[in-house]
């Protein structure tokens, strides 16, 4: 067992001292303990190690005092584990459950770092839909701590990349730090951590490469998605971890994946179980019911580029150009085609196809929604997708039939015979994703086979994005309801978000009844949404 598990040779179990990793130790002492018979001496630093992983609730790490908010008891013992583990110099795998909050438990491991003061900055490495949503998170719950993005043209990466040392967090994406490796040579972080850690499943990527070249003293890897199944993909998020621990992909193939997957050996599933079970953390929403709230909310930013970006801010200068001609008087008589063009704006936002036929270019948020569906999808869970734009959705359908991913949808056009027909199939079968129209959908349905929302663009009255996502969160709901909005970032989506969260009474001051008659906003009011 010694030789399996250690990777040592026969030679060198002939030799009177061995030498192997520190990262054994977990698995050396789940050997030994199993074989009580044997005498065995343990000295004080390796007790010290395997008991810290043990008894993670009785360590002494303190949750910084800077962080804005309180942990949940759940969150404190994932922090306390990350710091265990790097104490004795290891990785791991936190792999909570979506929407457990692995974001706020890495700032205060960041957090904790900062107080000690090291110097060495961290990098954070997720895909690009997330890299504002880090920037976010980290300015709500970790203030203090200075945070630098890696995005925008080559010219602009290289510039910020110079300026890393004066920083506490550098934030990227992996298609960009795939581009920029040179410019990482001479930079060394406190720790590497990369959110959503499925992006080097595969090995071989340059996304996997890019990751692994990168000089950290300690890395970390956040997946919401199980990872136990799929051991090749579990070799190689080790293998940026920990290089060697998994051992080489051949051994690790004819030694472990090969028996487990296709022999189904218990002996090789519990071997690997022993291994890697000190360094992944995973807890399920049913497993910390108690500690979470009802409703648990996310707002996803994406970044409009290329064309899109261009159509956007060329239409929301040729409205304030309009706007800002008109005097108080025209702009009152004009008030509802300002309104149409404001709408024109928010359909870039969500997909310039919707308002240009032959559009071309990249749609952020359509592909940041489709990566949600997917991740979700392989979380486990099922979803509602709201848009205003029904033509939205039907930009939708033909991706997720590309992805063999089956969906309902209902919108104003669709009868009351089939909605209750529909919502009956969904509640009672596994299809994953219902697409619906905002205002064909928001009352009157119960879907509570959902626990996942996700509202592809804002509404100015965010009751009526409240009550859409009360179709899943309402009585007869037994899980936990995550509710996600996408909002382009620098754009009147996030301005309308901002007023969100400013004023309650929002549909007072901007529409007024069924028809969206535009009332109570200013010309100011309308040049400052523009801002951006």
């Amino acid at each position: 067992s010694m030789l399996d598990g250690l990777g040592l040779t026969k030679a060198q179990m002939a030799e009177d001292v061995m030498r192997i990793p520190g990262y054994r130790a977990f698995y050396l002492d789940s050997i030994l303990e199993a074989r009580r018979g044997m005498t065995v001496y343990r000295d004080r630093m390796f007790k010290a190690v395997v008991r810290g992983m043990k008894a993670l609730e009785d360590s002494d790490f303190e949750v910084p005092e800077t962080l804005n908010g309180e942990l949940r008891e759940y969150q404190k013992l994932g922090f306390k584990w990350m710091k265990t583990l790097d104490l004795s110099g290891f990785g791991g795998i936190l792999a909570d459950d979506m929407g457990l909050g692995k974001t706020v438990q890495v700032i205060a491991l960041l957090l904790d770092e900062q107080k000690s003061g090291g110097g060495q900055p961290s990098l954070i490495v997720c895909p690009a839909s997330l890299v504002y949503n880090w920037e976010n998170e980290i300015r709500k719950f970790g203030p203090s701590l200075k945070s630098l993005l890696v995005t925008g043209g080559a010219a602009e990466r290289k510039a910020a990349l110079k300026q890393a040392g004066e920083y506490d967090v550098v934030i990227t994406s992996y298609d960009l730090l795939r581009r920029d490796l040179e410019l990482y040579g001479g930079l060394e972080f406190r720790y590497e951590i990369i959110d959503e850690a499925q992006y080097i499943k595969n090995a071989g990527t340059l996304s996997a490469k890019a990751v692994k070249a990168v000089k950290a003293r300690s890395r970390f890897a956040l997946t919401g998605t199980p990872i136990e199944n799929r051991l090749g993909e579990l070799w190689s998020i080790f293998d940026y971890l920990m290089p060697g621990y998994l051992y080489g992909y051949d051994v690790f193939k004819k030694e472990l994946e090969t028996p487990i997957a296709k022999n189904k050996e218990e002996a090789a599933a519990k071997r690997l179980q022993k291994m890697v079970s000190p360094f992944i953390l995973r807890r399920l929403k049913q497993d910390v019911l108690k500690d979470l709230p009802d409703k648990l909310e996310e707002v996803r930013y994406v970044r409009l580029e290329g064309k899109q970006e261009k159509l956007y801010r060329a239409q929301a200068q040729l409205i304030r150009g309009k706007i800002a001609s008109q005097d108080a008087e025209e702009f009152r008589k004009n008030r509802m085609q300002v309104l149409a063009e404001l709408m024109k704006l928010r359909q870039i936002c969500c997909d310039p196809s919707l308002c240009y036929e032959n559009y071309d270019g990249e749609s952020a948020k359509r592909d940041s929604c489709l990566e949600l569906i997917e991740s979700t999808i392989e979380g486990g869970h099922r979803m509602l997708v709201f848009s205003q734009f029904t033509s939205m959705l039907d930009l939708l359908m033909p991706e997720l039939e590309k992805r063999g991913i089956p969906y309902f949808t209902i919108t104003g056009s669709t009868g009351k015979e089939t909605r209750l027909k529909l919502v009956k199939e969904f509640n009672e079968g596994d299809t994953k994703v219902f697409l619906i129209s905002l205002k064909a959908g928001g009352v009157g349905l119960n879907l509570t086979g959902a626990d996942v929302v996700i509202h592809y663009d804002p509404w100015w009255n965010v009751a009526v994005q409240n009550q859409a996502t009360d179709r899943a969160h309402r009585i007869g709901q037994t899980r936990k309801v995550t509710v996600y909005q996408l909002i382009a970032k620098h754009t009147v989506e996030e301005k309308i978000r901002q007023l969100q969260e400013t004023k309650q009474d929002l549909s007072d001051q901007i529409l007024k009844g069924e028809g969206g008659q535009l009332a109570g906003m200013t010309k100011e009011d309308f040049l400052e949404l523009l801002e951006g």
